[in-house]
């Protein structure tokens, strides 16, 4: 495959996410066998990330707009744009390799055009880059407008360190299985295998890696001493305030790294129990628990439909990791930006309230069901915690105390990425009340 392939594909999966279908790594598992995969896949990331910043600089390169069907060269363009600013590969060759990827787009009239924008840039860059410096501060850092607007409204002492956080690379962080051993000793083990790690500051097994690395170079991956997981998710074991005996429910289960942990926490529960539809993602939990020596119930079934997998033995614990606008976690998936809407909130928090609503009567008296999302709008999370709390009579918030995020009304919330450190998440605890 050629370089200038690459660069179609590139902006056939840019132009796929702009129209809403699939996800940038869904849509990248499909080429991990390319030589160049980890150009493309820089590529796809680096252009999601800053792709609305890109749309403003193209914009003062054409003489007029493209027409709307002609998005995946418009597309074609912002990766250029973004070779050009932020990789190392050599100018000449980006808009070579750019014209060249019309024919693949199927649009060879279009290679005078592309050549020409890209050639305007390298001749105005410096212009270009000045008055970008000199404009609206929010906008330089590329996040749609209605995102924008929400994050600066809710989080005005802090929205701009958070939407640049957003465009950080993120971290590996890594979760030491303690049942196994101490994370001081995987310090040393990692140190002994030239890995550069750090000790994490909230949760007791988080390790933060300078760089990342491929899992098989991890010591003791298969024996199940480690697993990569955001050190926010860590938290949730310790919330849950787990004991033997009980039984757990994990309702939203996938990818597993919670419910592994929620067993390697506690390795005397009487039962885990998770769910999620899908039975693809159910495999990837069931091939985590392998690794890692642990068992629980899985269920591919809708967590809503409790009729299908419910036998009416109430649960000590609920984890609801909800589903949400994952505006928390947009440094790890900058396709968010392209993706979510304003008009998907309302829906996202109609799906928390019934999976709430549902999955109340699961829960025994004096339980605690542990609601996390990982988003950082209050609409989603204090707010429709609150909802639920007005709809029914038996449930109770419990606070957090904590020397770690922002305290809310309801709830706990970590903000992106502060310090390069935790993703954007929020946590709150509900006792049901007799």
């Amino acid at each position: 495959m050629s370089a200038s392939n690459s660069r179609a594909i590139a902006a056939n999966i840019l132009s796929k996410l702009v129209a809403g279908k699939g996800s940038l790594t869904t849509q990248l598992s499909n080429y991990k066998d390319l030589t160049d995969y980890a150009l493309l896949q820089e590529t796809c990331f680096g252009s999601c990330r800053w792709f609305h910043l890109l749309e403003i600089i193209l914009d003062s390169l054409l003489s007029k707009a493209l027409k709307k069907k002609e998005t995946d060269l418009k597309c074609l363009l912002l990766v250029g744009l973004y070779q050009l600013r932020e990789l190392s590969v050599p100018d000449y060759a980006v808009i070579n390799e750019a014209v060249a990827a019309t024919r693949s787009l199927g649009k060879p009239w279009a290679k005078a055009l592309v050549n020409a924008v890209l050639r305007n840039y390298l001749r105005r860059r410096e212009e270009i880059e000045q008055t970008l410096t000199d404009s609206d501060k929010l906008a330089l850092l590329s996040h749609p407008a209605w995102l924008l607007k929400a994050v600066s409204q809710q989080w005005p002492g802090q929205a701009l360190q958070i939407l640049a956080n957003n465009n950080l690379r993120p971290p590996m962080t890594l979760r030491v299985n303690l049942a196994k051993k101490s994370r001081n000793e995987m310090l040393g083990l990692l140190a002994e295998a030239k890995i550069q790690a750090t000790a994490g500051n909230l949760a007791e097994s988080a390790i933060y890696l300078a760089a990342p690395v491929s899992i098989g170079e991890l010591p003791g991956w298969q024996d199940g001493w480690l697993s990569v997981q955001d050190e926010a998710s860590q938290l949730v074991p310790g919330l849950l305030q787990l004991a033997p005996g009980m039984r757990v429910l994990d309702a939203c289960a996938a990818p597993g790294g919670k419910t592994c942990h929620i067993l390697e926490s506690e390795p005397a529960l009487a039962s885990c129990v998770a769910l999620d539809i899908s039975a693809q993602r159910l495999e990837r939990i069931e091939e985590n628990l392998l690794r890692l020596g642990l068992t629980a119930d899985l269920y591919v079934a809708d967590a809503t439909q409790i009729g299908d997998w419910w036998n009416r033995e109430q649960f000590d614990r609920v984890l609801l990791d909800a589903p949400c606008s994952a505006t928390g976690v947009i440094r790890r998936h900058p396709d968010i930006k392209l993706l979510r809407s304003e008009h998907d909130i309302g829906s996202l928090v109609s799906s928390q309230q019934q999976l709430l609503r549902t999955l109340w009567p699961t829960l025994k008296p004096g339980g605690l069901l542990l609601y996390t999302t990982c988003s950082i709008l209050r609409q989603e999370n204090e707010d429709s915690v609150n909802q639920f709390l007005q709809s029914v009579a038996n449930a109770k918030y419990r606070g957090i105390t904590a020397d770690w995020g922002v305290e809310c009304s309801l709830g706990r919330q970590l903000l992106s990425g502060k310090n390069n450190g935790p993703d954007g998440f929020f946590y709150c605890v509900l006792e049901k009340v007799c």
